[in-house]
């Protein structure tokens, strides 16, 4: 593979739309086996009610002409939410979560989703370069808090049992930031006993990208939720930047480049 010329921008049209729900059917419908009642699978275009929402953050690799995404990000801030006959007055998470506790903290909220990375550059740079553009973001708009599901592959419980009771016994939100699961499909994390997890299996088997949230100081919600139509089980994440490290919180309240 040549060495990658990477372009990261906000969507700017309707072929960037096109060119980030192509990339997310490669990912999340032929990988990962999802659906949904807008998955166009003629066209291979993973797309929903919420798109024309949200911004959308896309990696571009110049070396690669044939790809038209190698990365994206969806991005969903609190006051765009509005109440008006052409707005959108809840977060996608919403369906499964509720997110009582930080709707009415009254702090500067961003819904992070569709979160996906081409096979070819995982493992890699290309990462990378996503979250330093979404620190950018975070900084232009003064994010204080990020929320967003991340997802188990799979809906089968079983196998599942000691990464999420590890998640809950070690990594559950605090109270300000503790969103539940909807009490109609609320699964509980907390499986074993956390005696009885064997740590480093149990976060071997935790999606690479939950743990780097954790290791930013994420948290995640309470109960976890099945998610048949896009076979995965879901868990809330939640990152207060005043709790960061020093470290991490440099990276997500730097100011933006120009």
């Amino acid at each position: 593979m040549p060495q990658p010329d990477f372009v990261l921008r906000l969507a700017r049209d309707e072929a960037d739309l096109i060119a980030a729900q192509r990339l997310r059917y490669d990912v999340f419908v032929s990988e990962l086996g999802s659906d949904g009642a807008l998955v166009d699978h003629d066209a291979r275009l993973e797309r929903d009610a919420f798109d024309p929402f949200f911004d959308h953050l896309i990696l571009f690799d110049r070396a690669r002409p044939d790809m038209p995404a190698v990365g994206v990000y969806r991005l969903l801030r609190g006051d765009c939410l509005s109440d008006g006959p052409d707005g959108l007055n809840r977060f996608y998470s919403e369906d499964e979560y509720d997110l009582s506790v930080l709707k009415a903290s009254g702090r500067k909220l961003l819904e992070l989703g569709r979160s996906c990375l081409h096979p070819d550059y995982r493992g890699g740079g290309a990462m990378m370069v996503l979250w330093g553009g979404l620190a950018d973001y975070v900084a232009q708009h003064q994010i204080e808090v990020l929320f967003g599901v991340a997802s188990f592959h799979g809906t089968d419980i079983a196998p599942l049992k000691a990464p999420l009771s590890l998640l809950h016994h070690r990594h559950l939100a605090p109270d300000h930031l503790r969103v539940k699961a909807r009490p109609a499909h609320f699964q509980t994390m907390n499986l074993l006993a956390e005696d009885q997890i064997e740590r480093p299996a149990a976060m071997r088997a935790v999606p690479s990208l939950i743990k780097a949230y954790l290791r930013l100081g994420g948290f995640v919600g309470e109960g976890a939720f099945v998610d048949h139509d896009f076979n995965t089980t879901d868990v809330c994440l939640v990152l207060d930047t005043e709790q960061m490290s020093a470290k991490h919180r440099a990276i997500y309240t730097r100011t933006p480049r120009p």
